[in-house]
C-alpha cells in the first residue's frame, strides 16, 4: 500500500514565502527551528541555498517529547556534519538560555565584523524559519520574555511576516511556517501529519493512522524511537502484536472498544494519544 497523498499549502503560506525570499537577503541571523519528534522531515529542503553564508542556529524544539538519550544519540549523528543543534522545550522555557547565549554570540561576531569594515553597530536582523507549528511563536515569547506573538498548538497561527524589537540588540522577524510546495517527499509529509505540523484538511485522517502503526512496528526495535508496544496494547485494551500484520483489523477492534465503531474517530484519537505522548516517548525518526 503506498503511503496517502498528501498535501497542504495554504495561500498565505504561498505569498509569505515569496515575501521572505525578498527580504532574507537582509537578515543576518537564521533561528531554524525543527521538531524534535522528526528532525529531519521538519528540515526545509530550500534552507542552504536561502540563508547562504548567514549565521545559522539550529534549535530543535519539543525536546521533552523525546527520550534524553535519543537526543544524546541525534548529538553525535549531527556532529558528523558539524553541526551542533539547541535543544529546547519551548512550551516550558527548557534551552531558551541556551538559545539566547548562542543568538548573543552570533551578534558580537556580527558586531565585530561590521566594526572591522568601519561600519556603525546597529541591531542584528534575526528571522525565525521552520516548518507550522514546530513551535516558533512560543519560541520567539520566551526569548522576548513576553507574549509578543500568538502561539497556539496548530498549524497556520502566523500569517504574516512581522518585525519584533527585543532589548538584547536583536530584530527578530517572525515569519509563518514555510512548507516546500509540493512536498514531494511523502515520507517526511506523512511524518509531518501525524505530528500534527500540518493541518488535517490535508490527509485522510484513518490512511494516516494506518501508516502510524506500520511506522510503530518498523521501528519498535530501534532504543532511539522508545517504542513500547505493551503501553499500546494496555491503553486500548486491545494487544496489537497480534494484529502487527494487519493494522486495519487492529483499528476496527479497538474502534469498536472505544468509539462504537467508528474508525475515523478511532483513527483520530489514536494520532491525538500519540501527539500528547499518552503513547509514551515516540521518535518517528531515528539517528542511523
Amino acid at each position: 500500500m503506498e503511503i496517502p497523498k498528501i498535501q497542504w499549502y495554504p495561500g498565505h503560506i504561498a505569498k509569505a514565502e515569496k515575501k521572505l525570499t525578498e527580504v532574507i537577503n537582509r537578515v543576518d541571523l537564521v533561528i531554524e527551528v525543527r521538531d524534535a519528534r522528526i528532525p529531519l522531515s521538519t528540515g526545509h529542503p530550500h534552507l542552504n541555498q536561502w540563508i547562504r553564508n548567514k549565521k545559522h542556529i539550529l534549535v530543535i524544539n519539543r525536546a521533552d517529547m523525546i527520550s534524553t538519550e535519543t537526543i544524546t544519540n541525534w548529538n553525535k549523528w549531527f556532529k558528523k556534519d558539524n553541526i551542533y543543534p539547541l535543544w529546547c522545550d519551548a512550551k516550558n522555557g527548557k534551552g531558551i538560555k541556551e538559545i539566547c547565549k548562542s543568538a548573543k554570540e552570533s551578534r558580537l561576531s556580527i558586531d565585530n565584523k561590521r566594526l572591522s569594515r568601519g561600519m556603525k553597530v546597529r541591531p542584528i536582523r534575526a528571522l525565525t524559519l521552520g516548518f507550522p507549528n514546530v513551535g516558533k511563536s512560543a519560541l520567539i515569547n520566551r526569548i522576548a520574555k513576553k507574549k509578543v506573538v500568538e502561539s497556539a498548538r496548530k498549524a497556520g497561527v502566523t500569517r504574516n511576516l512581522r518585525w519584533i524589537r527585543l532589548d538584547n540588540g536583536i530584530d527578530l522577524l517572525d515569519a509563518p511556517g514555510v512548507i516546500p510546495p509540493n512536498l514531494e517527499n511523502q515520507k517526511s509529509a506523512l511524518n509531518l501529519a501525524l505530528c500534527d505540523d500540518i493541518g488535517e484538511a490535508a490527509y485522510e485522517i484513518e490512511s494516516v493512522a494506518i501508516e502510524f502503526i506500520k511506522i510503530i512496528f518498523k521501528l519498535k526495535e530501534d532504543k532511539n524511537a522508545n517504542i513500547s508496544l505493551s503501553k499500546i496494547s494496555d491503553r486500548y485494551g486491545v494487544d496489537i502484536l497480534k494484529n502487527f500484520d494487519n493494522p486495519h483489523e487492529w483499528i476496527d477492534l479497538v474502534a469498536l472498544k472505544h468509539t462504537s465503531g467508528d474508525k475515523r474517530r478511532m483513527a483520530h484519537k489514536l494520532l491525538e494519544d500519540y501527539r500528547n505522548q499518552m503513547l509514551g516517548k515516540i521518535s518517528l525518526e531515528v539517528p542511523r
